[in-house]
């Protein structure tokens, strides 16, 4: 529809998440009305963010170090492991200030359908990490999905006989919400998952 480069900048947008044609077109046009030195900043962000970000060796959240901060702390507890999806996920764990013990990212969920295995994940990696660290306890907190749910009992399956604690974080009502408005299915995991007082 646009000509050259600013098609193509809209393009390229639109495939970011969450970014449908209108946004990226929003944006695009916001781009080309803003100063030159604040666009080449951006692109200077994008390209440093690319060079400088990977992955901590330890735990695989993302870092610009060997290691991330969470596992160089000495003060967080090293025998609990939180597993979660996508290192995005630490971010709202840590924001609850609930949870101090480490992260493993498996950087995904078990999905047979899309070919994704054991392997495909950062699964062997736990396992040596289980090995060479003191680690007693996992806390899964995958998503609530079947992927999720299928990720947790194969996870379960395979570290409970090593000795190690396995826990899921509960699903079910959100605090505040009305039982009106709660589906089946989350009410169905607010009823097996139901503490006792």
């Amino acid at each position: 529809m646009y000509e050259g480069p600013l098609q193509r900048l809209i393009d390229e947008l639109s495939r970011l998440p969450g970014i449908g044609s209108k946004s990226a077109q929003r944006i695009a046009f916001h781009l080309l009305s803003i100063e030159d030195t604040d666009a080449r900043r951006l692109g200077h962000s994008i390209l440093d963010l690319r060079d400088q970000i990977g992955h901590c060796v330890r735990c695989f959240n993302v870092t610009a170090n060997q290691e991330c901060t969470i596992c160089l702390d000495a003060r967080r507890d090293q025998s609990v492991v939180c597993v979660v999806e996508r290192p995005q996920d630490i971010v709202v764990i840590e924001r609850t200030n609930e949870y101090r013990g480490r992260y493993h990212v498996l950087g995904g969920s078990l999905s047979p359908i899309q070919g994704i295995g054991p392997d495909q994940l950062r699964i062997p990696e736990l396992r040596k990490r289980v090995e060479s660290e003191q680690i007693n306890e996992f806390i899964i907190a995958t998503n609530p999905t079947m992927e999720g749910d299928a990720t947790a009992m194969y996870l379960a399956r395979e570290f409970k006989p090593l000795g190690i604690r396995v826990s899921r974080l509960a699903s079910g009502l959100p605090v505040g919400g009305d039982l009106d408005y709660a589906d089946e299915l989350t009410l169905g995991r607010a009823l097996v998952g139901r503490s006792e007082m």
